[in-house]
């Protein structure tokens, strides 16, 4: 996960650095100052780091024979696009998306069998940002998020044995336990997300942006295989936690 992080970062410093040299060698000086609304919009990549609060996933699997998760955050991809209304000043209106998974394997070597866990959680919905201008070039957007979202715990185990036709029918018309089975447990929630970003346009078409939120969930419905109801999911079985922002957008930036 810190290789990623930094792997990111350095890709943006490596493209960004020229284009900053060579924009500051086209800016006049002394550089211009303006007190113009905020016009046309943007849309780009952007990733989150999702603090989840896993101690009570793992207080479970650690009773399961399966492997914990461990402590670092949750790492979600996805993108926003967003447009300046004109009828408020600098207030914008837009929509984002984001998504991310991790795994745990577990092999037990009394009878091969292996248990493996994917947790996933994601969210999408409306933007609403107010932006207030700092300095040329940088702003500090104040916004919230409303939308849906949810997470799910897929659960897999196999103890290793070939697979064949005849056998998956035997075991499918019998009256025993099979060994090799997969579910999943999915919940849905009403998301809200308020969000402080610290924005800066490296070009007139190329901004980066920095900053925290909070993923927030109310409202939850569990199911199992999106079929089935399911009862008794401890409520701080969810998504929510802090997050840190970023993201790289390709746009109209006024400075």
């Amino acid at each position: 996960m810190q290789r990623l992080i930094l792997l990111f970062a350095s890709v943006l410093v490596f493209i960004v650095m020229p284009l900053i040299a060579q924009e500051e060698e086209e800016e006049p000086l002394p550089p211009r100052h303006h007190a113009q609304a905020k016009l046309g919009g943007a849309g780009g990549f952007t990733q989150n780091l999702l603090f989840l609060n896993l101690d009570p996933i793992n207080d479970v699997l650690k009773h399961s024979n399966a492997v914990t998760f461990d402590r670092q955050p949750l790492l979600m991809t996805g993108g926003q696009g967003y447009g300046y209304i004109m009828v408020i000043p600098n207030l914008r209106i837009g929509g984002m998306g984001e998504s991310g998974s991790v795994k745990t394997m577990a092999l037990d070597p009394v009878g091969n069998v292996r248990r493996d866990v994917e947790l996933s959680a994601g969210f999408g919905g409306v933007t609403i940002d107010y932006v207030v201008p700092v300095f040329p070039r940088l702003d500090v957007a104040f916004g919230i998020l409303l939308g849906s979202g949810g997470m799910s715990i897929k659960t897999t185990r196999d103890d290793g044995s070939p697979k064949g036709w005849e056998k998956l029918w035997q075991n499918y018309g019998g009256d025993y336990s099979t060994y090799n089975y997969s579910q999943t447990l999915s919940g849905s929630f009403f998301v809200y997300q308020p969000s402080v970003n610290v924005e800066y346009a490296v070009l007139r078409y190329l901004g980066l942006r920095l900053g925290a939120s909070y993923m927030g969930m109310a409202g939850n419905s569990w199911k199992l295989d999106d079929k089935y109801e399911l009862v008794g999911v401890p409520s701080d079985v969810n998504g929510k936690g802090f997050m840190i922002n970023a993201g790289i957008f390709l746009g109209t930036f006024i400075f």
